[in-house]
């Protein structure tokens, strides 16, 4: 019972924080007119968090902070796809009518966009590397995997809710304006993180 409360409770306090991923799956919850379209965004993003939670438990966390260019690596491509990402939201023009679905993000961008803001992002990997990796150290055996299964349930439910509750406010305005206006809150949120992973990759060097 005990890694199974522990892993809730720590990958609710990991993923609840608003960054990139929960953004961008929020996001494509709200654009589209109806849940299994975001479907590809929200299964690709649990995927990936599973795999990164797998391999932090399976001790991969000895490579990657052994390491400091590997850590120069993570936050280099996580700065430029971030900005590039930005942009490309911004300047997304969701509408609500049904002759505008080309506006959306098509499946195969989803999962191209939800895999890079999972698998590009220092701090989510760092995080759950760092922190689920170590506290899984506490378990062997039988224990070890229920609170690996209990954190990786936690992410599933995370992203559908995120979905679900998007697609509940994109309901409200029915011209397209409030859409809108979440690409655009969205895209500064994703700069601010890139200008803030540079500032630290900048730090490497000085």
């Amino acid at each position: 019972m005990e890694p199974l409360i522990h892993g809730i409770l720590l990958a609710f306090g990991l993923i609840l924080p608003l960054g990139v991923q929960n953004i961008f799956i929020f996001n494509q919850g709200a654009i589209h007119r109806k849940f299994t379209k975001a479907l590809p965004a929200v299964i690709t993003a649990g995927v990936c968090d599973t795999i990164l939670i797998y391999l932090a438990v399976a001790g991969v966390s000895v490579i990657v902070f052994n390491f400091e260019w590997l850590k120069m690596l993570l936050f280099s491509a996580g700065f430029f796809f971030l900005a590039y990402m930005g942009l490309v939201i911004w300047k997304n023009k969701p509408e609500v009518r049904t002759n505008q679905e080309e506006s959306r993000f098509s499946p195969r961008r989803q999962i191209v966009f939800a895999a890079s803001v999972s698998l590009l992002n220092p701090h989510a990997i760092l995080d759950t590397i760092g922190v689920i990796g170590t506290s899984s150290l506490a378990y062997t055996g039988y224990g070890k995997w229920v609170f690996t299964a209990a954190c990786i349930g936690v992410s599933w439910l995370w992203f559908i809710s995120l979905a679900v509750f998007g697609k509940k406010l994109g309901q409200i305005n029915g011209n397209g304006k409030f859409l809108i206006r979440i690409n655009q809150i969205s895209a500064i949120i994703i700069w601010m993180m890139a200008i803030y992973m540079g500032y630290q990759l900048f730090s490497f060097f000085f």
